[in-house]
C-alpha cells in the first residue's frame, strides 16, 4: 500500500498552510548561492499546488516573503524578487490551466509596480476557477496584518458604522487578508524550525502543526503525504473533551 493509498480522502483538511524554509541551507550545503535554493523551492511549491489540487484540497497558503525578509541582503532580495515575478507569470499561464486561483496576500504596497501590476494580472486570469485557491503571502506578517485590521475596525467605531459591543471573531476575521477563507486546519514547517514566525498567527487558533527536518527544496511528495496521514491520525477536539 502506498503513503496516498493510506489517506482517508473523505477527511482531507480543506486548508493547509505551508512556511517554505530551508532554501538557503539547501543551497549552502551543496556549495550553491542562495537564489539557486529559492528557485529549487519554486519548483516544489509548483508541485506541491499541482498534488493538492489533483487530490481535492481547497486551499494552499504559503509564507513566500515576509515583513522581516527585507533586512536580508540586498542580492539576495533582488533574486527572490525576480524569481517571484517570473514565478506569478509562469502561473498565469500554467496554474490557471489547470484551475487553479491565484490570490496574494500581504502589503503590496512596498513591492515594484512591475511585481505589483503582475500580481493584478494573474489574479484576475486566474479569478474564475474553481479549483485550489493558492494564496501567496507576500510581505506578509501576521502582526502587521493583525494591526492593520485593528486600525480599520476602530476607523469603523469612529465614523459610526460599527458598535463596539458588535466587534466579535468574526468581525476580525473579516479585516484580514485571509477574509473569507477558512483557517488552516494543518500547517506544515520544514526544515527543522518549530515556530510560527509571524505567520497566520490568529488564523492558526486551533491548527494542527507538522513540523520536520527536511529543507524545503526536497519536501517532497512522500513528506506532503506523511503530513496529511499524521494530520488525519490526531483528534482535533477544539477545547472539548
Amino acid at each position: 500500500m502506498n503513503a496516498k493509498e493510506k489517506l482517508d480522502l473523505t477527511k482531507l483538511p480543506k486548508h493547509v498552510a505551508v512556511i517554505m524554509d530551508g532554501n538557503g541551507r539547501w543551497a549552502k550545503r551543496r556549495g550553491l548561492p542562495r537564489s539557486a535554493g529559492h528557485s529549487a523551492g519554486a519548483k516544489t511549491l509548483q508541485d506541491t499546488t499541482e498534488y493538492l489540487n489533483k487530490m481535492g484540497v481547497r486551499y494552499l497558503t504559503v509564507y513566500a516573503f515576509s515583513t522581516e525578509n527585507w533586512k536580508r541582503p540586498k542580492a539576495e532580495i533582488d533574486a527572490l524578487m525576480g524569481l517571484l515575478l517570473e514565478y506569478l507569470k509562469d502561473s498565469e499561464r500554467r496554474l490557471s490551466a489547470k484551475n487553479i486561483v491565484i490570490k496574494i496576500i500581504g502589503d503590496k504596497t512596498k513591492l515594484s509596480q512591475e511585481i505589483q501590476k503582475q500580481i493584478i494580472k494573474t489574479e484576475a486570469m486566474t479569478q474564475n476557477n474553481s479549483g485550489l485557491t493558492l494564496l501567496i503571502a507576500l510581505n506578509y506578517g501576521s502582526r502587521d496584518e493583525i494591526l492593520q485590521g485593528v486600525r480599520k475596525i476602530a476607523q469603523d467605531v469612529k465614523s459610526g458604522k460599527l458598535a463596539v459591543e458588535d466587534i466579535d471573531e468574526q468581525c476580525i476575521s473579516d479585516v484580514l487578508y485571509t477574509k473569507g477563507v477558512p483557517d488552516p486546519e494543518l500547517i506544515i514547517r520544514p526544515s527543522g524550525e518549530y515556530r510560527l514566525s509571524n505567520y497566520l498567527l490568529w488564523q492558526a487558533a486551533y491548527s494542527e502543526f507538522w513540523f520536520d527536518n527536511i529543507c524545503w527544496p526536497d519536501f517532497s511528495r512522500k513528506y506532503l503525504l506523511q503530513a496529511i496521514e499524521d494530520y488525519q491520525k490526531r483528534n482535533r477536539r477544539f477545547g472539548g473533551v
